[in-house]
């Protein structure tokens, strides 16, 4: 079994317009990383992430970046379950997973965005976490359209 997802979204803006509201901290701050982000996402970078669902910054790997058409990323996977979840905590794992975003302009001018993250072991644990990474990806996704088409933060107060 490989425990790997995909989601997608398309978002009515301009792709450079999507792809440096992923890249700029102050931007995904502003509907996504709800605790801030800090560091912008370039090829080498380490930049850590803060989300209220799970307190703590925590580093983020930037593999690669290809201006307006893709990001890398790898992060420190864990196994168990989200800290949101009753009784639930996470496990903290010695491996990372992989996220790939890719960035595609849409002839109607919108920009359709495709994430993947792969990489964990094959246990209970693990597939815990990429069912909740793959929530958290999806909540990304509607959130980075909301805010970028309707100025509308849809996580604002959900964890807090």
């Amino acid at each position: 079994m490989d425990l790997k997802f995909r989601v997608a979204a398309r978002i009515a803006k301009p792709v450079e317009e999507v792809f440096e509201a992923v890249v700029d901290p102050a931007k995904l701050s502003s509907y996504f990383t709800t605790g801030g982000a800090k560091g912008r996402l370039e090829s080498g970078a380490v930049v850590s992430w803060d989300f209220h669902d799970f307190p703590g910054a925590f580093p983020v790997y930037v593999q690669e970046v290809v201006a307006n058409e893709k990001i890398i990323l790898e992060w420190d996977a864990n196994e168990g379950e989200a800290p949101n979840v009753e009784g639930g905590g996470l496990t903290a794992s010695d491996y990372r997973t992989r996220v790939t975003m890719v960035f595609t302009a849409l002839e109607d001018g919108r920009t359709l965005v495709e994430i993947r993250e792969e990489g964990w072991r094959e246990n209970q644990g693990a597939l815990d976490a990429s069912y909740g990474n793959c929530q958290g990806w999806a909540q990304m996704l509607c959130a980075l359209k909301a805010w970028l088409e309707h100025g509308i933060n849809l996580r604002e107060g959900m964890y807090v």
